[in-house]
């Protein structure tokens, strides 16, 4: 009984301490400044994120075999595109993970997506932000700070994400 109560403490202890909370498939965290990655086409195109210094972003990293991913597109398509197609100030960042181009060129065909969807053939943006699990979702602000990440799908957190977008868009730039 003794053990019992002792392990439950530790366990509360360190349920409450920071550490504890982060997750070890996280690379970056909320308040950690974006890492710098570029964008690679498959004709050897490159994109820096530097060009999007200033406005507030929103990553998405998915797979075309991921189920969760599925449903988070649609809803980007169907909620989050339209709502934010005219602001200049908002870049939608929907990265294929361990995808070419060309991959994500088919698949879009099929999909019918009004977004980009950009390569990550490698891994290596990915690499920058985590270690595994998608979809993933970080809300970069103007200041190039990580304001949110989201793991995985779920309707209510897709919401509150629009909440922050609409906030982050609304704070004066700095």
């Amino acid at each position: 009984m003794k053990k019992c109560i002792a392990a439950i403490s530790l366990t509360m202890l360190f349920s409450l301490s920071g550490k504890a909370q982060r997750d070890t498939t996280d690379v970056v965290y909320t308040d950690d400044p974006m890492p710098a990655f570029t964008i690679v086409s498959d004709d050897g195109t490159a994109t820096p994120s530097s060009v999007f210094r200033g406005k507030v972003i929103l990553i998405v990293f998915f797979a075309t075999w991921c189920p969760p991913c599925q449903l988070e597109l649609a809803e980007t398509e169907k909620t989050l595109r339209p709502r934010y197609a005219q602001e200049s100030d908002f870049v939608l960042l929907v990265i294929g993970r361990e995808h070419s181009e060309a991959e994500l060129a088919a698949y879009n065909a099929r999909k019918g997506f009004g977004f980009p969807l950009y390569p990550d053939k490698n891994r290596q943006i990915y690499a920058a932000f985590a270690t595994q699990l998608i979809p993933r979702s970080y809300l970069i602000d103007r200041s190039g700070k990580i304001r949110h990440v989201a793991k995985g799908y779920q309707p209510a957190e897709f919401e509150r994400i629009l909440r922050m977008i609409d906030n982050a868009l609304a704070a004066p730039a700095e």
